[in-house]
């Protein structure tokens, strides 16, 4: 039997997650997309995310380090109530929903996360959160479907929801050509208000 060697790293963010009710709401209304653009690589609806903060690739002994903060982080704060909004594409490559309600309280929640990160030691590329959902990326020799796609899901307005939840994730599983896979290194539940 051969032994399965573990990666030394693992590419990690931090991120909240829309309930499955309405992520079910926005897949229905891609349907005609998903068939008019197939060509198109559509994340899978399980790895829906909103990312807070992209860490990139760390050693897998880092990882450790950031349960606690993020643990404590995550029982002081409330949920923020959010809902998936409109379209757009960044560069014509990358089709996403964007967000509205608590955008404030998004971005205040963004804030004590990266500064827990960095409190950790861990240094990242601190971009400012440009608040979406990734739904799917244009092949390089079609640069015209995100920009049609994103067009016709210009007025999608979804039911409110509120993020429950802090997710550290991980997606060291299905690198190379195929899709890219995330999985929750840990999730714990945001304050009860």
């Amino acid at each position: 039997m051969k032994e399965q060697i573990q990666p030394s790293t693992v590419r990690v963010f931090i991120a909240l997650a829309p309930p499955d009710d309405a992520k079910e709401e926005l897949a229905r209304e891609l349907r005609p997309a998903y068939a008019a653009y197939p060509r198109m690589r559509w994340n899978r609806i399980e790895d829906w995310h909103i990312t807070l903060a992209f860490l990139g690739e760390l050693p897998v002994s880092a990882v450790p380090l950031l349960r606690p903060p993020l643990g404590e982080l995550a029982a002081a704060s409330p949920p923020v109530e959010l809902a998936l909004h409109g379209s757009g594409h960044f560069d014509e490559r990358v089709l996403w929903s964007g967000l509205e309600g608590d955008l404030e309280g998004l971005h205040r929640l963004t804030g004590e996360v990266r500064r827990a990160v960095r409190e950790c030691g861990i240094a990242f590329e601190d971009r400012p959160l440009r608040p979406h959902l990734t739904l799917a990326r244009a092949r390089r020799d079609d640069p015209h479907s995100v920009v049609k796609a994103a067009g016709e899901l210009a007025a999608f307005t979804g039911r409110r929801w509120q993020a429950r939840r802090l997710h550290l994730v991980g997606s060291n599983i299905g690198r190379g050509p195929g899709p890219i896979h995330y999985r929750d290194i840990e999730a714990w539940d945001l304050r009860r208000r």
